[in-house]
């Protein structure tokens, strides 16, 4: 941040210098037929000054004198198209030179431009032939002396636009704009310049002490001819400007432009109706896949009325049984009757091997669990429980670095070699103060009034008052601020413009002084902040458009907060504190004060999202308590049998549910406690879903258990009944299983942590709650069937009913279908055996799925910041405010490892962007990338520590690096010791009339320093503070941009250079602005050889995005491929798991095409939940898949009994079951569970429901594999034995 208190600029030089050294001979120009002719003065000498010290020339012509030698030399030094005579004294040209001082360091890194600039002032003070271009309009009386009071200065426009082009892109790097807005106001052309400058100031404002009119044409009556020296293009070899500074230059044409941004994808318009390419591809698709599936449909079923006969091939069993292969689709199915009337056959299947072997097993181990229940209970409860014991050392992890944040990611690398190298970038405390828009035209009025500015000054007051307590001692603003030259805190806010005092306002003119320093914040004396820099109007106002300040409809306020890193971390903890009471401060006293005067309040700290986000881990407890809740009460009333009130209260199975949902529960604190064992910190994220997720998988293994046991015949003892069921559905709970684990494990190949330690913890989870379904709840299941053939109520299990149970057994003996189960095979069932509704579905699923692929092409990344916070956070208005407000984007530095500045290195001209710098250098191609900020997303040239080093160096910046004749460092002569701490006139000062530039033109190379120079002037540079003699001051503005550290030895380890990103106001702004810095910096690294990359604060938090559709892509495809070979190992078929494998992938493609419909962006909890939804959906597909495989019967036979078994128990105990918890998430208060738990997981259950009960059966009955019954013709001498099928 440059320093300029009083930027008088060249202006001032003018004012000061014409003639006079004969007062013998003086007389009035305008009376002097003679006056305007060569070598004849208009003005000579100065004659007086006004009150504020500005010098006044004398009205009076005078012929030019000839200067002696030195003095002659002094003037073509600085002036070298004035030669011979002239018109100036020498104390006249010493304010000449003083005064253009202050301009050459914004200029002189552009050689055409300093030149042409100087020769404007150079000729109207000393030039010989004053006389034929200035005319004196406009005299005034000081003391006894007449003075010029205005003048006419007759120049050409071909020299003012000449001018004007060859200064108008020169940059001034400390602030990162153009050094016309320092020198110009800004000025749009030379004629808005020669305007800025020609204005006669007020008193003690910047300017010219008389009116100077600059006009283009001289009156032909006068003789008078305009001034027209040679003009200098900032292209000219000569005085070669660099490439930043002068785009059009020749040497320049070689870089082409960036090109603009491509507007969009491809797209075909179809009449009125726009689409996208993929669309109009997937649409083709659709209708070429469709029209030959129903081709093929129609033909097959001609076909099918032609049935042909196929033999039955019998195979031996060992026990002397024939096996009859059941797998032909028309004669193969032997109706069931004469299986009844043929005893000697009977109905098996043949498993694969690994099924075989899970059969046996289950079949063994559900007798040992039916005979050893308290001992199966007892085991795998205390296992789980001593899992527990690692929560004594459970953490939970909130800082969002580390949750978002991968610690191997290069945004975090590149964020800790910058904190480490340069510093860490400041805390920001903020307040957005607007108004309110009028109810007539929705246009918010401007917030610059007297009573808004008072305000602001009343709410300062309150802030600098803040006293926050950390351990005992009391932290306020100005302990914690960002102090740029170690005094004033650099609060950024217009009340900088009074320097942040109260009483300055009447002193300084009120509302009129701040839309003057809107103008002339650069240059005007009155409008430096109190820490001493210029305050561009853009970061301390919003809601403005242009540069019509004076429209603003918001003040923002921004506190910037040393970051401070140490290995305690006490400087970040002090901030912390005083920002609570910061917080405190504005929702207490500052949002009723300024909704008092109908403004709005938007306000945050460094640390509001982290503490917001704890605050959040309460907010939606009762809402999952809920839902916990609901999902319980359901299970219990599907467990239970139907309800009859003579014996509910023994059928029921409430007591069993609740049981089921504390094995749920414990298998979540074994998972948590055992991660939390090994040091991993949870997060609050794990705490409120995982329990959700574990339950609603939970659920569905319970449900088909209970009901699996209700199937069997109620006069086989409780251990047949135990093992027949497990036998029935182990294999299948199994695979569902197994699949889930692998799913939600696949999750923690993700990068970010907060993903990767939830699917690790859930994939745990779900393992454990397998085991414990298995072996703590099939026991269970024992006691509860036990307790109601005991006639023993559910709940009391110790009261006991008197009578018997016959009844109740003979219910379940005889117990008809539900009425789920006689939806599924009376309705359900018969309708997808029509022909027809099979081509229905086949042909609205596939459309369904491929507009989904089209689709998702729609999905944008990210995580919008409202989203993840709670709906009632102060930070919902804050986030929304900065969106409509801000007018400048996030400060973007591009760090440069390994810089040799040695002399015998090109590194110094392959960075720079000042005169006989490469054309392609580093500041030349953001200076180039500057110009398509849409697609750049930089807005201005940066900040360059090294361009205004090598300036400050140059002998031509003369008050910059001076030294004393010891050798030390001589400061500008505005400056102490050279001028007076006090105050006073700082020219008087004899204690730096001896400094003298550090170098000479003959001591440098090619305008370079040598390394010694390089290394020795850096560390007076860094610590030099800038001034109106001198504004390249590196003493705050670069500080912390270069790594001094080593230096030494000629590698400048780290140092960077500031710019700005374009106003980001999207997720895909951020995303889109940090691939566009990172492939120029790549660009860049490759063209130079040098390490270069981009790096903004935001970059770690939005680095995942990046290639977020490659890390779905990627574990979509691990997931699905892992269940897919769970599916084949276990079932070894590949028909079997193919299907599998379709209708998952089915749901997947259609969730994603939900997403884009719903507008859900793609971010790490989507990824999660698109992860967990393939382990979600195997339920709804491998329970039918496995009942339709062995089941006897044709494809649709088959179809019809698979639905009918598990149709009804896959609806309640899995849809329903999902269905009735992910309902209550509804009425989170936090978006984020609303969008991406409520929506997600219901678009999940539905979608799974669908493909599950409709699309699935249509599919098997049409291409189902083989089915694995088989009918076993048994010899009449053996018996049969065959359990082992």
């Amino acid at each position: 941040m440059g320093v300029f208190q009083r930027f008088l600029f060249t202006v001032l030089l003018i004012v000061g210098v014409v003639n006079s050294e004969r007062s013998d001979m003086r007389f009035l120009l305008d009376n002097a037929t003679e006056g305007h002719s060569e070598e004849y003065c208009a003005m000579y000498d100065i004659c007086g000054a006004r009150s504020d010290g500005k010098v006044l020339n004398c009205p009076l012509g005078t012929p030019s004198i000839k200067p002696d030698e030195l003095l002659s030399a002094k003037i073509q030094s600085l002036c070298p198209t004035i030669t011979g005579n002239i018109c100036c004294t020498e104390a006249q040209f010493n304010t000449l030179r003083t005064q253009v001082q202050q301009a050459i360091p914004f200029l002189v890194g552009c050689p055409a431009c300093l030149r042409n600039f100087l020769n404007l002032f150079c000729e109207l003070t000393c030039s010989p032939n004053q006389s034929q271009f200035i005319n004196v309009t406009s005299i005034a009386k000081v003391g006894n002396n007449l003075t010029v009071n205005g003048i006419d200065y007759y120049i050409t426009d071909t020299f003012g636009e000449g001018m004007f082009e060859s200064c108008k892109e020169v940059k001034f790097g400390t602030m990162n704009t153009r050094a016309i807005e320092f020198i110009g106001a800004g000025a749009k052309n030379f004629r808005e310049w020669y305007a800025f400058i020609g204005r006669r100031a007020g008193l003690g404002v910047p300017g010219s002490p008389y009116a100077i009119n600059f006009l283009p044409v001289a009156p032909e009556s006068t003789g008078m001819k305009p001034m027209n020296v040679s003009i200098y293009s900032c292209g000219d070899t000569s005085l070669g400007c660099s490439c930043g500074d002068c785009p059009l230059s020749g040497a320049c044409s070689s870089s082409a432009l960036p090109s603009p941004p491509e507007k969009g994808s491809c797209s075909v318009r179809i009449g009125s109706l726009n689409a996208k390419c993929v669309e109009v591809a997937v649409a083709i698709i659709y209708i070429v896949l469709i029209s030959v599936f129903l081709g093929w449909g129609f033909f097959h079923r001609k076909r099918k009325s032609s049935p042909v006969s196929r033999t039955k091939p019998l195979i031996n069993v060992p026990n002397g049984g024939i096996i009859r292969r059941t797998n032909s689709q028309k004669d193969e199915n032997i109706p069931m009757q004469m299986l009844e009337d043929v005893p000697q056959i009977t109905n098996g299947v043949q498993l694969s091997i690994v099924q075989g072997y899970m059969s046996k097993f289950y079949r063994r181990y559900g007798t040992w669990v039916a005979r050893n229940p308290i001992l199966v209970l007892c085991s795998s409860v205390i296992i789980v429980l001593v899992l527990c014991l690692g929560l004594i050392r459970f953490q939970v992890e909130t800082k969002p670095e580390k949750l978002w944040v991968g610690p191997g990611s290069r945004a975090a690398k590149e964020k800790q070699f910058f904190d480490n190298h340069l510093a860490p970038f400041y805390r920001i405390e903020q307040l957005i103060i607007a108004t309110i828009p009028e109810t007539v035209n929705g246009k918010a009025p401007s917030i610059v009034t007297d009573s808004n500015i008072n305000l602001l000054f009343d709410i300062q007051k309150k802030v600098d008052a803040i006293r926050a307590n950390y351990s005992g001692s009391m932290v306020s603003l100005t302990d914690i601020c960002m102090k740029p030259l170690g005094k004033d805190c650099a609060t950024q806010t217009v009340l900088q413009y009074f320097k942040m005092d109260p009483q300055n306002y009447d002193t300084f003119g009120g509302i009129d002084h701040v839309a003057y320093c809107f103008q002339h914040y650069t240059s005007a004396d009155t409008c430096a902040s109190a820490f001493k820099a210029p305050l561009d109007p853009s970061t301390a106002l919003g809601g403005f458009s242009g540069n019509n300040y004076s429209e603003a409809s918001s003040f923002i306020v921004t506190y910037p907060v040393n970051n401070e890193i140490d290995s305690e971390g006490n400087g970040t903890k002090r901030a912390e504190a005083w920002e609570k009471a910061f917080i405190q401060l504005a929702k207490e006293e500052l949002l009723p004060l300024v909704q008092s005067k109908n403004l709005t309040l938007a306000f945050s700290s460094e640390s509001s999202v982290e503490e917001e986000l704890k605050r959040e881990s309460t907010a939606d407890a009762i809402t999952i308590l809920i839902s916990y809740l609901v999902m319980f009460a359901y299970i219990s009333l599907t467990l239970g049998d139907a309800p009859r009130f003579s014996s509910y209260y023994i059928s029921s199975k409430v007591l069993l549910g609740l049981s089921g949902v504390l094995l749920v529960m414990l298998s979540v604190l074994g998972s948590v406690g055992f991660f939390s064992a090994i040091g991993v910190k949870s997060t609050l994220i794990i705490m409120e879903v995982i329990p959700f997720l574990v339950l609603a998988v939970g659920v569905d293994n319970m449900c088909i258990l209970v009901h699996a046991v209700k199937r069997q015949q109620v006069e086989l003892p409780i251990e047949g009944r135990i093992s027949n069921a497990l036998v029935e559905v182990g294999p299948s709970i199994t695979l569902a299983s197994l699949a889930e684990v692998l799913a939600f494990a696949v999750g923690s190949f993700i990068p970010m942590p907060a993903c990767r330690v939830f699917s690790m913890f859930a994939a745990l989870a779900v393992l454990l709650d397998f085991l414990l379904q298995v072996t703590a709840f099939v026991a269970l299941i024992v006691f509860d069937f036990l307790r109601a053939e005991d006639n023993r109520v559910d709940c009391f299990p110790c009261i006991k009913v008197s009578g018997s149970n016959a009844e109740l057994e003979k219910g379940s003996n005889q117990q008809k279908p539900g009425l789920l189960a006689r939806y599924m095979k009376e309705i359900h069932a018969p309708i997808l055996n029509i022909w027809g509704v099979k081509l229905l579905v086949i042909c609205a699923f596939g459309a369904f799925t491929l507009a989904s692929i089209a689709l998702c092409s729609r999905i944008e990344p990210g995580l919008e910041q409202q989203i993840v916070l709670p709906r009632d956070s102060y930070l919902q208005g804050y986030f929304n405010n900065v969106t409509e407000y801000l007018r400048i984007g996030p400060p973007l530095y591009f760090v440069v490892k390994n810089y040799n500045y040695s002399s015998e290195s090109r590194h110094t001209n392959q960075l720079c962007s000042i005169s006989k710098c490469d054309s392609n250098s580093l500041l030349n191609e953001i200076a180039r990338a500057s110009l398509v900020p849409e697609s750049s997303y930089i807005a201005k040239p940066a900040a360059s520590w090294l361009d205004d080093y090598l300036v400050w160096l140059s002998p031509e910046a003369f008050g910059c690096c001076r030294k004393f004749t010891n050798g030390s460092y001589c400061p500008p002569d505005d400056q102490p010791p050279c001028c007076p701490v006090g105050g006073g006139n700082c020219g008087l000062s004899s204690v730096c009339e001896d400094c003298t530039t550090c170098f000479r033109h003959s001591e440098l190379q090619n305008d370079r320093p040598s390394t010694t120079q390089f290394r020795d002037k850096l560390p007076w540079f860094l610590s030099a503070l800038p001034s109106a003699d001198c504004a390249k001051g590196g003493n705050g503005a670069y500080t912390s941009s270069v790594e001094l550290k080593g230096y030494e030895n000629e590698i400048i380890k780290a140092s960077a250079f500031r710019t700005y990103h374009t106003p980001l106001n999207k997720q895909a702004d951020f995303v889109n602005s940090m691939r566009a810095a990172r492939d120029f910096s790549s660009k860049m690294s490759h063209a130079l050889k040098i390490d270069v990359f981009p790096y903004a604060v935001f970059y770690m938090f939005f680095e995942q995005y990046l290639n977020i559709w490659t890390t779905a892509l990627v574990n979509l495809a691990i997931a699905i491929g892992a269940v897919f070979i769970v599916c084949l190992v276990i079932t070894c078929s590949f028909w079997t798991s193919a299907i599998i494998l379709l209708v998952l992938t089915m749901i997947v493609v259609d969730l994603l095409g939900v997403m884009a419909i719903l507008n859900i962006q793609l971010n790490a909890l989507s990824v999660v939940n698109l992860v967990m939804s393939v382990g979600i959906a195997v339920e709804f597909c491998v329970h039918i898949t496995h009942a339709f495989l062995v089941t006897s019967g044709d494809r649709n036979q088959r179809m019809k009994e698979a639905l009918t078994t598990m149709g009804a128990s896959v609806f309640s105990g899995i849809t329903l079951t999902k269905l009735v918890g992910v309902l209550v998430l509804c009425f989170s208060r936090t978006e984020v569970f609303v969008v991406y738990y409520f929506k997600m997981y219901l678009a999940l259950v539905l979608l799974g429901f669908l493909h599950g009960l409709v699309f699935l059966p249509v599919i098997l009955s049409m291409f189902g594999p083989p089915s694995r019954c088989v009918l076993i013709e048994k010899q009449e001498d053996r018996p049969s034995t065959s359990s082992q099928f």
